[in-house]
């Protein structure tokens, strides 16, 4: 599909158009549709096609086209997954599930979309923030914001200057970038490798793009919109990227939100606690299949 501005984004969907419920995952800055393939997988075995499940490469990111750095912002994020639905889920209820970036595309919603948010029936912000990234220190007190403020940059510039077979021969920075701050403990390989991969194949004014909205990103108030419907906030104890305290105001700004902390864990809760992840939106899911007077 198209997006308001021009690109290309390309779209995934499962399962028929009719389906009474669909599922929108929203990935994770740097990666694309395949940081959800374990949830795609597990939403499929439970309902087969009883849902619709919508994966897409957000703009800039996987097989999406790149995008200018300028258009790199979370509220063009947002008005991208409200055209994404009127195309592709113009009918039923919504759960709404968004890791890391796209748990930052579902707090700029409210703004964005207002008209969606009486067709959401369940959400799940998984790893993410609705402000105060600024504050992050990557777990090093010291020197953690010229190490934050430095990555980005130093990623951008090897996707430069490198082109993706030198890189991916010679993975070290995008690996030790990997493995130091965005997983936890017990770490798979495969799951490792995929982000690395992802991560060669970003390119540079995405990274830099999307980094310098971050810096302005406080949506929190908007929560509010949410009160009442079922939320689910997951975080690991050892995420780095967007810590617990993040989510902490994330479910203290929606009413009867759930926060659910996983330990051991990093950022990639999809990847790295993949039952669990699946496990909540499952539950959001088969809620949302039962009709309310909502």
């Amino acid at each position: 599909m198209r997006t308001f501005d021009g690109l290309r984004l390309h779209v995934a969907p499962y399962g028929p158009v009719e389906a009474p419920v669909t599922v929108v995952l929203a990935h994770c800055w740097t990666s694309d549709a395949e940081d959800w393939h374990y949830q795609v997988r597990d939403l499929l075995a439970r309902f087969g096609p009883g849902v619709r499940i919508l994966t897409w490469d957000l703009r800039g990111h996987g097989r999406s086209d790149a995008a200018p750095e300028s258009a790199c912002t979370i509220e063009n994020l947002a008005r991208d997954l409200g055209d994404l639905v009127d195309v592709h889920a113009p009918h039923g209820r919504l759960v709404v599930a968004g890791h890391s970036i796209g748990g930052m595309t579902m707090t700029a919603l409210p703004r964005v979309r207002p008209d969606l948010v009486e067709r959401i029936a369940g959400l799940l912000f998984v790893a993410t923030s609705s402000g105060r990234l600024d504050t992050v220190t990557l777990g090093l007190p010291e020197v953690g914001p010229a190490v934050r403020n430095r990555l980005p940059v130093v990623l951008a510039t090897r996707a430069r200057l490198l082109n993706r077979r030198t890189r991916r021969r010679s993975p070290s920075i995008e690996r030790a970038v990997v493995n130091r701050f965005l997983f936890g403990e017990p770490l798979r390989l495969r799951d490792a490798g995929l982000v690395v991969d992802q991560l060669i194949c970003c390119p540079p004014a995405t990274m830099s793009g999307f980094y310098r909205d971050f810096m302005r990103h406080e949506r929190t108030a908007d929560l509010a919109a949410y009160d009442g419907i079922p939320t689910r906030v997951l975080v690991g104890d050892r995420d780095l990227l967007t810590p617990p305290e993040h989510a902490r105001r994330i479910a203290g700004a929606i009413r009867g939100a759930r926060l659910l902390v996983a330990p051991g864990a990093g950022h990639m809760l999809p990847l790295e606690r993949d039952k669990l992840v699946s496990g909540q939106l499952v539950e959001l899911v088969e809620e949302a299949l039962v009709p309310s007077g909502r």
